[in-house]
């Protein structure tokens, strides 16, 4: 589970160097990253819209007892237990949790969407339709459906809609 978890954060930072700065690309930057890329690296779109209701509750989140924060997000309608990392560029799910979310992924996963330490990691970018958490709502979001591992991740494609992120003692409070 460990290594599972290292190989996603690797992954997961990795992604981020990919991505573009959207502040210091033209608005066409995404069409020429693509077209310089290589052929087995796929690329993401640009990042979704953020709605929310008008002074929505700040999310609290309780430390587990394995020291990690969980959040049970609604992907699609559906619930999906995510564990929180704000080491995390991009949301990632797990192929189960793909499936209970309504997402196909291909069987093989050819795509390489990044490097770990056992070598080339598989996955596929999908689109999110609709993540909900508390009162947060983002639609349209990209999202990675890793090849391997268990535990999906809750990234900064996320956690960065919100005003702020703290941790005060056992508890995570997002604004």
């Amino acid at each position: 589970m460990a290594r599972t978890y290292l190989v996603a954060v690797l992954l997961l930072g990795l992604f981020a160097s990919l991505l573009p700065d959207s502040a210091a690309l033209p608005t066409n930057a995404s069409a020429a990253l693509a077209e310089k890329a290589p052929d087995d690296l796929v690329t993401v779109p640009e990042p979704p819209v953020f709605a929310s209701s008008v002074g929505h509750a700040p999310v609290e989140l309780e430390r587990s007892s394995d020291g990690h924060f969980y959040a049970d997000v609604e992907v699609n309608g559906q619930p999906i237990r995510f564990l929180v990392d704000t080491g995390a560029s991009t949301v990632a799910l797990s192929r189960e949790d793909a499936r209970r979310a309504g997402l196909a992924a291909s069987i093989s996963m050819p795509n390489i969407v990044g490097q770990g330490a056992s070598g080339a990691v598989h996955g596929e970018i999908v689109i999110l339709e609709r993540v909900t958490l508390g009162g947060a709502q983002v639609a349209d979001m990209p999202a990675l459906v890793l090849d391997s591992g268990a535990q999906s991740l809750l990234g900064q494609s996320f956690l960065s809609k919100f005003g702020s992120v703290e941790i005060r003692g056992d508890r995570m409070v997002l604004q």
